[in-house]
């Protein structure tokens, strides 16, 4: 294994946004659920039902630095200047980092936070032309570039104030995939962008990953064909992903990464009100696929953090509660019974 095998965030935690507006009722239950290494780790809660600013495009937009976003019909638009709506997202940020830090006084341990990365922001952020970011490799690297200077500023903040706290940054990449294939589409809608190089692909993530100077980081994307191999070379130390949309196909990357010490952050609860299973059915397809690699049953609960299957803000607060508190329970049943 790797030095990324000292990379201990905990059996469990959620992705994260939730559901509601209420963020000091969220933090508390999010503290609840993960206290620390032996239950799990907290998070910084998203809650995009507060409306523009609140989503993740636009929690995002807000942290850049010396780039600004506006709220127009098609989405969000860069700017010129700091509008209302980019107040409006950096006044609901520090609400959360509040409640954050009313209900996480004296903690220690590892702490995640999350961000959308800079393929996703520059797939949905647009130009004053209308066009997506994407579609300028100049604006590319400036917004890049803006992200990792303001995700300095703002993981600075996090630690001020929680100073127990082992901060892990989660990148949240969705369209990762749809920009490596060329599948993102023009202001038009009659034609895609140009798939962008892998190599730079890569490079872009690895100089926003390098905020973290070596602190652990995660990639989350709960689309398929997660591309663990490109992932793991731009420096994240762990993987967060929809366990239900592997197929065999990704046996040879996963068994690879886990080799290298990448953590696996297994959404294996559904984001969306439905019944929940026992605990150790929802670990079953886990253990399935930790025989078929070969691997040391032993390994699993060093390797593997589980999750919900993606955030889970469309899910209701009582379903979320639930579902974060499953995740818990599915880790301590694959701990207990990892074979």
């Amino acid at each position: 294994m790797s030095e990324n095998s000292e990379f201990r965030p905990g059996p469990a935690t959620g992705i994260g946004s939730m559901p509601g507006g209420d963020a000091r009722e969220t933090a508390k239950s999010v503290a609840g659920t993960f206290e620390g290494p032996e239950t799990g780790m907290p998070y910084l809660a998203e809650l995009p039902a507060r409306g523009p600013g609140a989503d993740m495009i636009g929690r995002t937009a807000g942290m850049l630095s010396e780039l600004y976003a506006r709220v127009e019909p098609s989405g969000w638009r860069l700017g010129d200047r700091p509008g209302r709506d980019t107040k409006r997202a950096r006044s609901w940020l520090g609400e959360d980092l509040d409640a954050l830090e009313e209900f996480t006084q004296g903690y220690e341990g590892p702490l995640k936070v999350q961000a959308v990365g800079p393929w996703t922001l520059a797939a949905a952020l647009e130009l004053h032309n209308g066009e997506v970011a994407l579609s300028d490799p100049g604006a590319c690297r400036d917004l890049a570039g803006s992200l990792a200077e303001g995700l300095r500023e703002h993981l600075a903040e996090v630690r001020r104030r929680i100073p127990g706290a082992e901060i892990v940054l989660q990148l949240d990449e969705p369209s990762l995939i749809a920009v490596l294939r060329g599948h993102v589409r023009s202001a038009s809608g009659y034609r895609t962008h140009r798939a962008v190089d892998r190599q730079l692909v890569e490079a872009t993530l690895r100089e926003v990953i390098g905020v973290q100077e070596g602190r652990p980081s995660v990639v989350h994307s709960c689309a398929p064909d997660v591309p663990f191999a490109l992932l793991r070379r731009a420096g994240a130390t762990g993987v967060s992903f929809d366990f239900a949309l592997l197929t065999e196909r990704d046996d040879d990357v996963i068994g690879e990464a886990v080799e290298a010490g990448t953590r696996l952050f297994a959404g294996v609860v559904a984001g969306t009100d439905g019944p929940l299973s026992d605990p150790a059915g929802s670990v079953m397809g886990v253990r399935t696929l930790w025989r078929r690699l070969g691997l040391s049953p032993g390994l699993l609960t060093d390797a593997v953090t589980l999750t919900p299957s993606c955030g889970l803000a469309g899910a209701s607060p009582e379903y979320a509660r639930r579902a974060l508190a499953h995740c818990v329970r599915a880790a301590r049943s694959l701990a207990d019974n990892p074979e």
